[in-house]
């Protein structure tokens, strides 16, 4: 087994997301992943995995994603594809499952990363990103879907844009949430990004020249992360998360945790409140975050 630790915000709800997502991944990557967040120095708050193999489990997953092919995945007989974006799309044989009804855009099509493992030897492996599919009305599930309308830009695009930059940029494994650079579009889950601009008091994509900073290594693995487990929904714009710390542990309890279960381990709750950050009912933005005390 190797470990590994990197800095966390936990008042950041995207960069909790997205330790999650490295556990997913390096669980599917290498196995036996386990984690957990370490506040013991409040001036430092770490989040500590672990998984088999001899390298870093945080550097075999950024390897993964620099190197990863994002491809929209249709059901069968679905007319809707992700090519009018240059992201290629497949739909699957007539008896292959499809993990949710069929989407009505090409927004909330799966999304499928292909790329390759380098541990002693090289193999192929494959992540899927697919919260946003989820019907709260029909599953209790919040699909906690920020950007854009039904009929906007695709998740395979988004995912696809964020490798992109992910590959070109420095993202170093010791601090990968550290990483930023220029971003035009995200998920929106990592609100360092994201603003409303009625509150900016002007909108940044007015102008040719300003350029919003994101942070696509949080958005990828928040997504990632998100597609496993999601925060509990209060109210439309309300919800809460939180972490659990100690000994790093199996994906299972994470997931539990990240929804807010009260479990038996050290665990921190947070409450996240989202604004309109354009026209109601269409993109949502973190506004602001607070810690709760546990009941």
């Amino acid at each position: 087994m190797a470990e590994a630790d990197i800095p966390v915000d936990l008042l950041n709800p995207g960069q909790v997301f997205a330790c999650m997502g490295l556990v997913e991944a390096a669980d599917v990557l290498l196995g036996d992943a386990t984690g957990a967040f370490d506040w013991s120095d409040a001036g430092d708050v770490r989040f500590r995995m672990a998984a088999r193999g001899e390298r870093s489990p945080v550097e075999v997953v950024v390897e993964f994603l620099r190197g990863a092919t994002a491809t929209a995945i249709a059901p069968a007989g679905c007319q809707h594809s992700a090519e009018k974006w240059d992201v290629r799309t497949t739909s699957l044989d007539s008896d292959a499952p499809y993990p949710y009804p069929e989407p009505d855009s090409p927004a909330t099509l799966s999304v499928r990363l292909d790329g390759q493992v380098q541990e002693r030897e090289r193999r192929a492996a494959t992540l899927t990103i697919d919260y946003w599919g989820d019907s709260y009305q029909a599953t209790g599930r919040d699909p906690f879907k920020l950007w854009g309308g039904a009929g906007g830009y695709p998740g395979a695009a988004l995912a696809r844009d964020a490798i992109a930059i992910i590959k070109e940029g420095d993202v170093t494994a010791s601090d990968p949430f550290g990483f930023a650079s220029p971003q035009s579009s995200s998920f929106r889950l990592d609100w360092r990004r994201d603003y409303i601009p009625i509150d900016a008091g002007f909108s940044p994509n007015k102008h040719g020249n300003v350029w919003m900073v994101g942070y696509p290594m949080v958005e990828l693995l928040a997504a990632l992360g998100l597609t496993h487990a999601r925060p509990r929904r209060d109210e439309r714009l309300s919800y809460r998360y939180a972490a659990v710390g100690g000994s790093p542990l199996a994906p299972m309890f994470l997931r539990a945790a990240l929804g807010g279960t009260d479990l038996p381990f050290s665990q921190r709750f947070f409450r996240l409140d989202l604004g309109w950050s354009g026209q109601e009912g269409k993109e949502r933005c973190i506004t602001t975050v607070t810690e709760e005390k546990k009941q």
